[in-house]
């Protein structure tokens, strides 16, 4: 084991704190990424605060990772000591159940293993995420990042751009499908960005006016004021697709009434406490409600090239990683346009 630098919660609800993470030396399949940048989470925050379910501390959050590699085991293929590489949410999984086998990885049925706040495959061990100098991980579960992008802008991709991208695709965002993305925040700006990427007509659902000039300039061509009755009333049955990015207590059954006959409302925000649905507004109009996480790590590695592409990046702020709790703050607040990326370089 090597011990390298980083930040950790050591307990829930705790300011993180400079943190010694232990990192194995590369096996015969990983490779040892140097951390350039990482992104912050919203669920970051959730897990630190032990509002999901209990945690293990000390916790070293962080599941959007970019970096270079800078050593690698003697039979991996897949990347070279100089190459720019990503982490996401997920560094192992049993590969071998059905829905492994299907590239839904995030799904493993022998449990996937994730970035933080989790336990290696040995079920013991465990896992450390991205706010460190550096990070081993299989080679199969890093993504490859095509050089001569911003990295501080490509990290949160990595699970706030496969989040949004993973539902776009599944429910058929393309040319002639009307969008809704309820919600502009850090998987909303995302959304938004995607789906105009991918032709689609993109509507922004929020209660804040003072949002619509950003919802336009990522993309939108409409927005609707959900605070406004009378806005909210008149976007009634518009929407083929909305993708419900609120990660806190809402009106989802309002959000149903937006849709169209047989639209879709599927849920990435993930809130603390359930949801009351009613039937009418899913069987009135053949309606469906479904839910998605992230994506697995071939769908992953096709939004970072369709990213590269179209050069659809985050709106990202970047900071030091001694800032870290001021940003935790503010982003409980709402206060950042649209994505924290820390600098590990600062570190």
């Amino acid at each position: 084991m090597t011990d390298v630098r980083g930040y950790a919660a050591p307990k829930p609800n705790a300011p993180l704190e400079p943190f010694a993470v232990p990192r194995r030396e590369p096996g015969d399949k990983d490779v040892w990424i140097d951390v350039a940048y990482c992104g912050i989470c919203h669920s970051d925050l959730h897990q630190v605060r032990d509002e999901w379910s209990p945690g293990a501390f000390p916790m070293v959050p962080g599941h959007e990772i970019v970096g270079r590699v800078a050593r690698v085991g003697r039979k991996v293929r897949k990347f070279k000591p100089g190459d720019l590489a990503g982490v996401g949410c997920l560094v192992d999984s049993c590969r071998t159940c059905a829905n492994c086998r299907r590239g839904l990885e995030q799904h493993c049925l022998g449990g996937p293993v994730f970035t933080y706040n989790g336990v290696e495959r040995d079920g013991r061990t465990p896992t450390y995420g991205g706010y460190s100098k550096a990070i081993v991980v299989d080679e199969a579960f890093a993504l490859k990042v095509a050089p001569g992008q911003p990295l501080e802008r490509v990290a949160p991709l990595l699970c706030a751009g496969i989040t949004t991208y993973s539902p776009l695709k599944r429910f058929g965002a393309r040319k002639g499908t009307r969008v809704g993305v309820l919600g502009l925040g850090g998987l909303g700006h995302m959304a938004v960005k995607l789906a105009a990427a991918m032709g689609a007509e993109v509507t922004v659902l929020s209660g804040t006016a003072a949002k619509k000039a950003d919802a336009k300039r990522l993309g939108a061509k409409g927005f609707v004021l959900t605070s406004d009755p009378a806005a909210a009333s008149a976007a009634a049955g518009s929407l083929d697709l909305i993708v419900d990015t609120v990660s806190g207590e809402h009106d989802v059954n309002a959000a149903l009434g937006w849709l169209a006959t047989e639209g879709t409302l599927v849920m990435v925000g993930a809130s603390p406490k359930p949801h009351a649905v009613g039937s009418f507004p899913l069987i009135g109009g053949r309606r469906a409600l479904a839910g998605s996480l992230i994506g697995g790590i071939a769908e992953t590695q096709e939004m970072l090239d369709f990213c590269a592409k179209k050069k659809v990046w985050a709106d990202v702020e970047t900071i030091a990683m001694k800032d870290v709790n001021g940003a935790y703050a503010r982003l409980a607040r709402g206060d950042v346009r649209y994505r924290f990326s820390i600098d590990l370089g600062t570190l």
